[in-house]
Formats: C-alpha cells, structure tokens, sequence
C-alpha cells in the first residue's frame, strides 16, 4: 500500500500565546491547543476576574477548565519537531530599545503596536488577535516606541495619561487623580486639547484682524495727510501767486517746508505700516503651526507643543493727525496773509514764525503719539465726535468765497462773504473754474481735516449748502455741476417749506424744518458730513457716513431773491 503525503505547516503547531512549537500540549473545550504554561499564565492574569476565556474565539468557560496533556498531539509535535523544520522567522527577535509584546510568555518578540486603551503593546501575531477581539471599539493604536509609550504613561503609577490637570498644567492618571491632584481642576485630555485649539485659533483669528485693521488705518493715514497737504500746498500757492516777486523765494520755501513735513509724517507711518506687515508674516507663520500641530491626533504632544505658539494681541499706536490741519489752515494760512500786506523785512520775520510753529506742532505730535503708545496698549479710536457748540467751534473754519467760480448773476457782499443772486449778470471775466448755468458759487480753499464752518440765509428762493470735489463740472445745466446732483457733490437744500438731502440723484427729506443758520461739520477722515440747525440748541438734521478720496470745498446754491452769508466767528 503506497504511503500518504500529508503537507504540515509549522503554524500549525505553534501556541498563539507564545508563538511557539507547542511545549507539552493541552487542548481547551472549544478545541484550540496551547502550551500548558502559556494558557495555565493566560489564565492566571488578573484581567481574566473568574471569567476564562480561549485567546482566539473569546469563547468564556466558567469555572475553569481541568488541564491536561494532549498525548496524541504531544507525540505528533515531537515527531515534526525531529524533522528539523523550525522556523526562526515566526519571531521578530528583539534588539536593544525595541518594544517588547506585552503578550508573549516566553521568547518576546518585537512590538509593532501599542494600544492605549489597553497600555500593552503587540507583536503582528497578537495584533490580529486583538484586533479580532476589540473589532468596532475605539481601541487607539499607535507605533510602538519606547519614547511615545514613555510620553503616555505616567512616570508614578505606570498609568495611560487621560487626564489633564488644569491647576498644575500636566498630564495626569487616573491615579494621580485620586492622590495628588484630588482637589485640582482635571478634565479629560481630549477635552483640555479641543479648548485650547479652540482658543489659539480664536486668538490668532483676533490677531490677524487686528494687525489687518491697523494695516488698513495706516494706509489711510497715509493718503489723509497727502491729501491735507494737497488741499494747503493749494491754498498758499493761491495766496502766493498775489504776492511780488520779491517774496517767491520765501514761497518756495515753505512749500519745501510742508513737503519735509509731510515726508516725515508719511516716513513714520509707513515705518510704522512696515511693521505691522513684519508682524503679519510672523503670525502667519505661527498660524501655520497651529494648523500643521491641529492635525496630530496626540492630544499631550499638542498640549505641549502650544505653549511656544503666540499670537500677539497689542496694536500699534496710531500717530496722530489731528494737528495737522491746524498747522495748514490756521497758523500758516494766518501768517501767510500777512506776509501778502507786509513789506519785505516783515515776509523774513513771518516765515520763522512760521517754521517755528511747524516744527513745534511735529514734536507735539509725535509727543502725543508717544504718550497714547504709553496709556493704552489696545487700538485707540479716532477721537469721538464733538458733543456741544463749544466742541464744534474749536474746529471751526474762516472760510471765504472764490469769486473765480461764482455764476455771473451772483453779486458779493461784505468781503466776499456774502452772496445773492440777483436777475441781472455781472461782467465777471472768463475762467475755466465758473459755475456756467448754476448759481452756485466754491469757497476757495479745499479741505482734508475736521473742520466747521456757519452760514446764514435769507429769501424766499432758498439755498443749497454743501461741498464737492475740486473736478466737479462747472459748465452746463445739467446734474454733474449742479450741487448735490452727482457723486462728487453732497448738499442739503433749504427753504421755508421743506427740506432735504441730496446726493448722487438721490434725496432724502430731512424731518425738522430749517432754521436761517445752519452749521456744517465735517470730518474728512472718518467720513462724515453733519448739518445742524443752529439755534439756543444744536439740532441734528442730517448725518451722512462716506468715504472721501480727495480734498473737499464748501459750495453753495442760491435762489433767486435769496442771499447767504458765511458767519464769522
């Protein structure tokens, strides 16, 4: 009779507990075999608590079962064993810093995971088993590595750190709970992580808008005071081109004054704006870090690794601007006037007073600057709005009309102060500035700060009042010259009967009636233009919020038979 081949693995008669040729066999109720050291061990762990279970199917047999040698598997594993077929590759032999399998009883083989649910660590083998057994459950898994184990444990009690103790800001166990941060404020470290992400990406989210509000400021400051500029560089070029020859050298150097001024204001914002865009750089580096470090699903390694990530929540101080056109509108347009009326020795005399007060007003700026730096580390508001008249009138402006662009039935009065339209036309000479159509007429002076002026009127044809951009059209009748009838002009339209704001093509109908003097304020930089009856009271009839882009003049309308007149004060 011929001899039958049977084909013998050696996994078939290695224990699934030590991974090895089975040493003095057993075989338990549900029919798996072990090594009678390895399942009698298994058996013996105090996880087991009197339920004892087969390593590979789970299948639980209480009470314990009675052990005993399988002879007949016994013999059988002595006769393979004599074939010589051991193989040395069931075993991941372990070198010095490895892992060790938390599982294996006899000849340890290299870990390749560890589970933190469970704080043991598995070999390939046991792994399946594992997974096998915890299948569906939230069991973490992680690289086995003595150093990460090391970092998840605690250095006490050999426990998984869960915990986090707010009071001492570490990891801690459930033990350490129970001893030395019983009174302490812990929560879960899942829990810990969530909040502070939360927190640092609400923080850098509140930095970068604060570092972009700033940037935004310091750009507009920047166009603010080139525009205040502008608007006074064209005023003393009207006052000067009136002027002798005698003086052109004195103008030219104040122009070069302002110019220098103007640079150095620009100079320290920009310097300032550079700044910021350094700091924006930075924080958006770290807010790179934060988004790299929110990835990691090692809830202590972020923890830790938070600390270094700062999101600076000081501003930059603004530098103030308020003086500015002070310097241009009232003690250089002052001195100015009177070097027009003065002889020669007295321009020389007025020129240093002039100098002397534009240096003095740049060192009281960057005084002020300084100081608010010092009292406040948040973002400072622009100055609130004026609340009384007294408030009102410290920005309060000597404007007076420009009869290069008065309608030819306008007549003057009292000094180019006041103006009524009448029916017949004056012989006013051409120039390319003249309102055509319209009886309207500008002041002369533009202007790029805060700034309040009065008027009076008078007549039953009723009067606009309002400003405009210096390149709105003068000629023909249609809507881009006539005030308030276009995008480059705001006006409110007054008369005994009713009365309303108009811009754009676009009128609103003010509530209050209009008293016969009205006060005009306005704030160039924060944008906004407010006309108030003027009374025993300020009453408020109209407030308008805009953005403006160039240097404004005041204009008016009059009706026939109405007469207006710029108040002084």
């Amino acid at each position: 009779m011929a001899a039958t081949t049977i084909s013998i693995e050696q996994d078939q008669f290695c224990c699934s507990v030590c991974l090895e040729v089975l040493t003095d066999p057993v075989t338990i109720p549900c029919g798996h075999s072990y090594c009678l050291d390895c399942i009698e061990d298994y058996w013996n762990r105090p996880k087991q608590k009197g339920q004892y279970s087969c390593p590979q199917c789970r299948q639980v047999f209480n009470p314990r079962p009675l052990l005993s040698r399988n002879t007949v598997l016994g013999e059988v594993v002595e006769k393979f064993q004599q074939t010589g077929f051991q193989d040395a590759a069931q075993h991941q032999p372990t070198k010095p810093g490895d892992v060790k399998c938390s599982v294996c009883t006899r000849r340890k083989s290299k870990a390749v995971k560890s589970c933190l649910v469970c704080s043991e660590s598995y070999c390939g083998t046991h792994l399946r088993l594992h997974e096998e057994h915890f299948h569906g459950k939230a069991h973490k898994l992680i690289p086995a590595a003595l150093d990460q184990l090391r970092e998840k444990l605690c250095p006490q009690h050999d426990k998984l750190l869960r915990g986090y103790c707010r009071t001492d800001q570490q990891g801690v166990c459930s033990q350490c709970v129970k001893d030395r941060h019983k009174s302490h404020d812990v929560v879960a470290a899942e829990d810990e992580r969530a909040a502070q992400q939360k927190k640092l990406q609400e923080s850098s989210l509140k930095s970068v808008q604060k570092l972009k509000d700033s940037e935004r400021e310091l750009r507009y400051i920047v166009r603010y005071i080139k525009h205040s500029t502008e608007a006074v560089v064209e005023e003393s070029e009207r006052i000067f081109s009136k002027l002798i020859r005698s003086i052109e050298k004195q103008s030219c150097e104040v122009k070069e004054l302002i110019r220098v001024q103007e640079r150095a204001a620009v100079s320290q914002a920009e310097e300032l704006l550079e700044k910021i865009q350094k700091e924006i750089t930075e924080l958006r580096r770290s807010d790179a870090e934060l988004e790299k470090l929110s990835h990691t699903e090692d809830h202590l390694h972020f923890l830790q690794k938070c600390k270094s990530l700062h999101f600076p929540a000081k501003t930059v101080a603004m530098p103030s601007t308020d003086t500015l056109q002070y310097m241009m509108y009232k003690s250089m347009r002052r001195a100015l006037a009177d070097l027009k009326d003065t002889l020669d020795e007295t321009l020389e005399r007025d020129y240093n007073r002039i100098s002397d007060k534009v240096i003095s007003l740049k060192e009281t700026n960057s005084q002020n600057t300084s100081e608010k730096a010092k009292v406040k580390d948040t973002n400072i508001p622009y100055n609130s709005e004026p609340k009384t008249r007294a408030d009102y009138l410290h920005y309060y402006h000597d404007i007076i009309l420009d009869p290069n662009t008065a309608n030819p039935y306008l007549c003057f009065s009292d000094s180019r102060r006041g103006v009524t339209t009448i029916a017949e036309p004056q012989s006013y000479p051409d120039h390319p500035d003249r309102f055509t159509s319209w009886a309207q007429v500008l002041c002369r002076a533009g202007m790029a700060g805060r700034c309040y002026w009065e008027v009076e009127w008078t007549g039953n044809g009723g009067v606009s009042i309002g400003i405009c951009y210096k390149n709105m059209s003068r000629s023909g009748g249609g809507s881009d010259s006539k005030l308030g009838h276009n995008s480059k002009s705001w006006s409110l339209d007054c008369s005994y009967s009713v009365c309303s704001f108009q811009h754009n093509k676009q009128s609103a109908t003010v509530a209050a009636p209009c008293c016969n003097r009205i006060g005009v304020y306005l704030d160039f930089r924060g944008g906004i233009l407010s006309f108030y009856n003027i009374s025993d009271t300020m009453v408020l009839l109209h407030k308008v919020k805009t953005s403006f882009t160039q240097p404004v003049y005041p204009g008016f309308w009059v009706g026939l038979g109405s007469t207006l007149k710029l108040v002084s004060i």
